[in-house]
Parts: structure tokens; sequence; C-alpha cells
């Protein structure tokens, strides 16, 4: 886990890039319209949009949220897991929207377009997020914790 607001970013960020080019290219692949020029159209929005949700939204609700429930704050994985679930629910919640404003025309039962898209998202973010982004974020967090260690 981060130790300052430097690492903090770091982190945030990696998560972050990570998340938005799996989901860009799992959206785009849903659709049918996945190549690498429309994956890097849309990359550098989606990420934009994306960390500002993180860092203004949903990181802050996400964690303060998290360390009220009922959990063990010294058992690691119970936070990792309690954080990451409450961070997908709300970054799915809130990048569901910005897909589909990213379509080239808005569908016309936009309120049943939003649902179907927020549990599709949600069925893709969440393993991404626990089984390779979290873990590889986390991995490139502590060698930096590491590196910079031992360099004191």
């Amino acid at each position: 886990m981060p130790r300052n607001k430097k690492e903090g970013i770091i982190f945030g960020v990696t998560m972050c890039f990570f998340m938005v080019c799996g989901m860009s290219a799992y959206n785009l692949a849903l659709v049918g319209k996945l190549s690498f020029t429309k994956f890097a159209i849309g990359l550098i929005p989606g990420f934009i949009v994306a960390f500002f949700f993180d860092v203004v939204i949903v990181g802050p609700v996400a964690k303060k949220l998290a360390f009220k429930l009922p959990i063990d704050r010294n058992n690691k994985l119970q936070t990792i897991l309690a954080i990451s679930l409450l961070m997908v629910t709300g970054m799915v919640t809130f990048m569901s929207v910005f897909g589909l404003l990213m379509r080239p025309e808005l569908p016309e039962n936009i309120v049943s377009a939003y649902f179907t898209a927020w549990g599709m998202n949600f069925i893709a973010a969440l393993p991404l997020q626990l089984l390779l982004v979290g873990p590889i974020s986390r991995l490139k967090l502590q060698m930096w914790q590491r590196y910079f260690d031992n360099r004191a």
C-alpha cells in the first residue's frame, strides 16, 4: 500500500492506466470495433476522466467506506478486497456513463443501455482488478518502495 502522497500518485496512475487499457479493449471488443487506432484514440480521454473520478470522487469515498466496514484493518487481504470492490463499483458507475457518451450516437433507451453497460463492465472490471491490475500495480509499487528504501 502507498505510504505517502508520491507513492499514492504512482500507484493510482498505474492502476488507472492499466484498468483503462483493459476496459477499453474489452468494450471495443464487445462492439466488434477493437483496433489499435480506436484503442489509442479513446485511451487518453478515458484515462483523464478515469483518473479524475479516481482521485476526486471514487477513491476518497471508497476508502472512507471501506474503513467503516467491519473488516480487520490489520488483515491486508480484507483491506485490499474491500477497497477494490468499492473502487470497481464506483468507477464502473461513472465510467459507464462516459462510455455511453463516447458512442457516436446515444441509444434510444439510455437507462436500459446504461444498466446493461454497467453490468457488462462490472463483470469484466472486478476480475481484471482483483486478478491482474491490482497485483501488478502493487508489485510495481513494492519495487518502487524497495528501490528507494535501498537508496536511502
